[in-house]
C-alpha cells in the first residue's frame, strides 16, 4: 500500500483506512464551548519535564518506509501526559455531558478484525476486498458501545481503552476535558519514560525472564491469538507494569492518535524544538501498537515506531490518551 504521503510498504494490520465522503457527512453536535467540570485538572496525568531526548531508531527492526529514522535528538517544552488512555467511562461521561455523536455512529459503520466479531455473525459480514485487508470487516452499527458490533457491548469493559473513535472524536474529547492530543514528540518521550534508545518501553527484551509487558498477538498470525499475556482482544487501560513515568500500556493493547499530520520525512529538516508536524496532510499520525500486533507482521509496538491512518478511520483496535500544557495554557493548539 502506498499513501499520499508516500508511507508505501504499510501493513494493513495496523488500521485500515476508512476513506469516507468526509463531506457528506452531517456536521456533530459538539458545542465546543461545552468544558467538564474537571477541565484542565493534571488528575491521572504525570508531569513530563522535557527537556532533550533521542527520538526515532535506526536498524533492521525498522520500518524504512514510516521515515522512524534518523535516531535524532529533540528538545520538549514540559508537558503533562494522562496516565492511561482514555477509558470507555471516561468517554461516556464526555458523550452524557455533551451530547456528543461519534463519527463511526454517524456513519453506521467502523472496521472490527474478524476474531472480535461474534461468531454467529461472522458469515454476513462485509469483508474489506483491498490486498491486505481481508482480516478487517466493514460492520454496521459497530462503534464504542458496540466494539465487535451488533451483539457486544462495553458492560463488563469499563475501565478498558474506548475504541472506535476517529481523530477528530478524540480531539473532542480531549478539548472537554480542558486538554489536547500529545504531539509525536510527546508521546515518544513519554512512552520512553526515560529509557535512552530502548526497543520498547521497558528495556530491549521483549518477554524479560519470560514476563509480558504488553498486550500484542501470540501465536500465528491472523488465524490464531493464543493469548499468552491475557488478552485476545483489549486489555485495561492500567494493565501491566507502568514505564519509568508512570504510564500504561505505550505499547500494544490500541493505537493513538497524535495530533501531527502523517510525513515520512517532515522531521528531516524540519525543527527540532518542540516540533509538531507538518501543517498539513492526508493521515495523522499514530503511535504504540495494538493487541494485533505480532512479530512475523507488524512490529510497531516498538516505542520508535509510527504509523498514520486517515483522520476519519475508526477501528476496534484505535484509542487516545491526552495531554496538556504544563502551565495550563494553550490547551487547543
Amino acid at each position: 500500500m502506498t499513501d499520499r504521503n508516500g508511507a508505501e510498504g504499510k501493513k494493513a494490520c495496523c488500521s485500515p483506512p476508512a476513506e469516507r465522503a468526509v463531506d457528506a457527512m452531517p456536521s456533530p453536535a459538539f458545542p465546543t464551548e461545552k468544558r467538564s467540570p474537571r477541565a484542565g485538572s493534571a488528575e491521572g496525568m504525570t508531569r513530563i519535564a522535557g527537556g532533550a531526548f533521542r527520538m526515532g531508531d535506526e536498524g533492521p527492526d525498522c520500518w524504512v518506509a514510516d521515515g522512524e529514522g534518523p535516531a535524532r535528538e529533540v528538545t520538549l517544552s514540559p508537558y503533562w501526559m494522562d496516565r492511561t488512555c482514555v477509558t470507555n467511562a471516561q468517554f461516556a461521561e464526555f458523550v452524557e455531558d455533551t451530547g456528543y455523536v461519534t463519527e463511526a455512529e454517524r456513519f453506521g459503520w467502523s472496521f472490527v478484525f474478524f476474531n472480535q466479531i461474534p461468531k454467529a455473525r461472522r458469515k454476513t459480514a462485509r469483508f474489506a476486498t483491498v490486498l491486505g485487508l481481508d482480516w478487517w470487516a466493514r460492520v454496521e452499527k459497530a462503534d464504542w458501545r458496540k466494539p465487535g458490533g451488533p451483539g457486544t457491548n462495553i458492560r463488563k469493559k469499563m475501565d478498558h481503552p474506548v475504541v472506535h473513535v476517529s481523530w477528530a472524536d478524540a480531539a473532542a474529547c480531549a478539548a472537554w476535558a480542558g486538554k489536547r492530543l500529545p504531539t509525536e514528540a510527546e508521546w515518544e518521550c513519554a512512552a520512553r519514560g526515560g529509557l535512552e534508545g530502548a526497543k520498547y518501553a521497558w528495556g530491549d527484551e521483549l518477554t524479560p525472564g519470560g514476563r509480558h509487558f504488553c498486550n500484542i498477538w501470540q501465536g500465528r498470525f491472523p488465524d490464531l491469538d493464543t493469548a499468552e499475556d491475557g488478552y485476545a482482544g483489549t486489555a485495561p487501560a492500567r494493565s501491566f507494569r507502568a514505564n519509568g513515568f508512570g504510564l500504561y500500556n505505550v505499547a500494544g493493547n490500541v493505537w493513538e492518535w497524535c495530533a501531527d499530520w502523517f510525513s515520512r520525512d517532515w522531521h528531516l529538516t524540519a525543527g527540532r524544538t518542540d516540533p509538531r508536524g507538518p501543517e498539513d496532510g492526508t493521515a495523522r499520525v499514530i503511535r504504540g501498537g495494538s493487541f494485533l500486533c505480532h512479530k512475523s507482521y507488524c512490529n510497531r509496538y516498538r516505542v520508535a515506531a509510527r504509523t498514520s491512518n486517515t483522520p476519519d478511520s475508526t477501528t476496534c483496535h484505535q484509542g487516545f490518551r491526552c495531554a496538556r500544557d504544563d502551565d495550563s495554557t494553550g490547551l487547543g493548539r
